[in-house]
This record gives C-alpha cells, sequence and structure tokens, in this order.
C-alpha cells in the first residue's frame, strides 16, 4: 500500500471526529472557565452536566444541563423536544474544524426560541413537526447569536445566571 505524506489533520473529518473535537473544545473551555463538567450515561436530550461546586464564589451548588450542537461549519436549530428540560443550555459549537474559527454560542432553550421567533422559524411546516434548522445561517442569525458567544471568562456567568 503506498504510503501517504498527508498529515492526520488535513484529512476530512467524519462525523464522529466533528463531535469529539466539539465535546472536547467545549469542556476545555469550561475547564478553563472554572467550571466542573459530568458527562450523562445515557443520552436523554442531555449530553453534559455542569455545575459550580461548593466554592468562595458560589454559596451553593448549582447545576444545569447542556445539550450540545457541533458543526464543521455552521448551524442553528432549535427542536421542541428541548422546551422539556428545565434549565437547560443549549450550546452551538461552529467551525470545530478549524482552530482559528471555532466558537461557541451557548443559551436557554427561550433565548434560542425567541431568535427562532424573530426569524419566523416558530410560523412554519417545520416547526410544526416539531423542529427547524438552518446549516447555512447568514448574517442576521450571527448577529442574533453574538450576544451568547462563549469565552472560558463568560461560562462562570452563563452557569450562575438564574440560580
Amino acid at each position: 500500500m503506498p504510503q501517504t505524506n498527508t498529515p492526520p489533520h488535513k484529512h476530512r473529518l467524519d462525523s464522529q471526529r466533528i463531535e469529539l473535537l466539539g465535546h472536547s473544545f467545549l469542556i476545555d473551555q469550561l475547564i478553563r472557565g472554572g467550571i466542573e463538567v459530568a458527562q450523562p450515561l445515557r443520552d436523554r436530550g442531555v449530553d453534559l452536566v455542569i455545575y459550580a461546586d461548593l466554592t468562595s464564589e458560589v454559596g451553593k451548588f448549582i447545576s444545569k444541563p447542556l445539550q450540545l450542537k457541533i458543526a464543521s461549519k455552521r448551524v442553528f436549530s432549535l427542536s421542541r423536544k428541548y422546551e422539556k428540560i428545565a434549565d437547560l443550555i443549549i450550546a452551538f459549537v461552529w467551525h470545530i474544524d478549524s482552530e482559528e474559527e471555532a466558537r461557541v454560542y451557548a443559551m436557554t432553550y427561550a433565548d434560542a426560541y425567541l431568535i427562532a421567533e424573530q426569524l419566523g422559524w416558530t410560523k412554519t411546516q417545520s416547526w410544526a413537526k416539531g423542529n427547524y434548522s438552518n446549516t447555512r445561517p447568514g448574517r442576521k442569525i450571527e448577529k442574533l447569536l453574538e450576544p451568547f458567544q462563549m469565552n472560558s471568562e463568560s461560562w462562570f456567568g452563563r452557569l450562575t445566571s438564574g440560580s
């Protein structure tokens, strides 16, 4: 078999690698922000549980479920099934195949619903069936998501808001 000189990181990423990179990227961001992370054994709409333990910054144990939406490019979507999960944070990880462009947006279901409503998604046939997805979000969606862009310093505030 001929040997290739193409570095492994230059190969096209399959969906499983994209998921692994997205999980790792987000977990790294969370840990750097002082957030603890647990992974449920079963997938029932919650990919991670993030929490702040009893520290000088937090007087009580605070936790929230987190649903991950990871993409090699950009995807913004919402499913009605997540409405039932109390305190759910939905994290959209975009451009995970590029270290320079990778970014995270995190919001509650209610925040994501308001965006979907502003975009007119909640009046569509797709929404009536339970979800709506845009695989090519334009500048309007990016502008609506800007307040929800995350980095390691902003996660603590997102976790403890409303608690």
